[in-house]
C-alpha cells in the first residue's frame, strides 16, 4: 500500500473496499490507494552523437572525392587554356575547394598536370597491355581493335587535348616533356611494337622497320586529336569529317601496307639491243 498523503499526529485509520480513508482532526481527507505511482517519463530522444557520426562520415566521403573532383577541373582548364595559362587558383575555384586545400593533395602545378595524364592517359595503358596478351583473333584485328580502344577511351574524350598541349608548350618545359616521353609516348609505341612482333612472328606481317612503322601508326591519330581540338573546334563544316570513316580507312591502308601479300609475279623483259 502506497502513502498518496501525509499523516499528522493523532490521525485514526478506517478501511473499507479496498481504500483507506484518513480523518485528521482538520477533517482535510487523504485517500490511500494500492495502485502503484507513476513511472517517470522518459528523457527526450537525444540525436546529436548520430548526427555527428554521419555529419563526419560524408565529410570522409567528400574528402576522398575531393582528388578526384580536383583532377576533373585541372583537366578542363589544362585542355581550354593550357598548361601555362591555367592558375592553380582556377583550378581550386572550378572544384570548389580553396587553393590551400588542392596544395594538400598536389604540391605544384606540375604535379597536379602530372597526376591529371596518369590519370586520363597513362591509366589505360595497362588495360591495353592485358588485351593485347588475351587478343584471340589475327593481328590485323587486334591493330583495329588499338585503333577502335584508343579513339572511344581517349581520342573522343577531354583527355585527346592532353596531345596539343604537349605539342604547343613541351619546349617551355622540359622536365614536362621528359615525364610525357617516359610516360605517355615511350609505352604507347611499346604496346603497337608488340602488335607488329607478333603479326611478324605469325607470318601475317611483312618484316617491316619497327620503328619508322610505329610512326606512320600514331600519324593518323596524332592529325586526329590535333583537329579535334584545333581548327575541327571552330570551323563550321568540321562536323563533315567523320572521325570514325577515318579510323576505318586509316587501318584498311596500314593493313593493306603491313599484311603479306602473294608476290606478283612480273615478266622478265630483255633490255633493248643497242647497235
Amino acid at each position: 500500500m502506497t502513502a498518496l498523503g501525509l499523516f499528522q499526529s493523532g490521525a485514526q485509520l478506517t478501511s473499507g473496499n479496498g481504500f483507506a480513508t484518513l480523518l485528521t482532526s482538520q477533517s482535510v481527507i487523504y485517500t490511500l490507494s494500492t495502485r502503484p505511482a507513476p513511472l517517470p517519463a522518459e528523457p527526450p530522444h537525444d540525436d546529436t552523437l548520430g548526427a555527428a557520426l554521419g555529419g563526419a562520415a560524408r565529410r570522409e566521403r567528400r574528402k576522398q572525392a575531393r582528388p578526384g573532383e580536383l583532377l576533373d577541373a585541372a583537366l578542363d582548364l589544362f585542355v581550354e587554356k593550357g598548361f601555362t595559362a591555367t592558375r592553380v587558383e582556377e583550378v581550386a575555384a572550378r572544384a570548389g575547394v580553396s587553393k590551400g586545400t588542392l596544395f594538400l593533395y598536389f604540391p605544384s602545378k606540375e604535379e597536379l598536370f602530372k597526376a591529371v595524364v596518369r590519370e586520363s592517359i597513362v591509366g589505360r595503358f595497362d588495360e591495353w597491355s592485358a588485351q593485347i596478351d588475351q587478343f584471340p583473333g589475327s593481328t590485323g584485328e587486334m591493330l583495329r581493335a588499338c585503333y577502335q580502344a584508343w579513339w572511344e577511351r581517349i581520342g573522343n574524350t577531354r583527355a585527346s587535348g592532353i596531345t596539343k598541349l604537349m605539342l604547343c608548350e613541351a619546349g617551355n618545359f622540359p622536365e614536362i616533356a621528359q615525364f610525357y616521353q617516359h610516360e605517355v609516348i615511350e609505352p604507347a609505341q611499346q604496346l603497337i611494337r608488340r602488335v607488329l612482333a607478333r603479326g611478324v612472328a605469325s607470318g601475317e606481317f611483312r618484316a617491316v622497320d619497327p620503328v619508322y612503322a610505329v610512326h606512320a601508326i600514331i600519324a593518323p591519330l596524332m592529325f586526329l586529336m590535333l583537329t579535334k581540338h584545333s581548327m575541327g573546334a571552330c570551323v563550321p563544316n568540321a562536323a563533315d569529317f567523320d572521325p570514325q570513316t577515318f579510323i576505318d580507312h586509316q587501318i584498311d591502308g596500314l593493313l593493306y601496307g603491313l599484311c603479306v601479300r602473294p608476290a606478283l609475279a612480273v615478266s622478265a623483259s630483255p633490255l633493248p639491243s643497242h647497235p
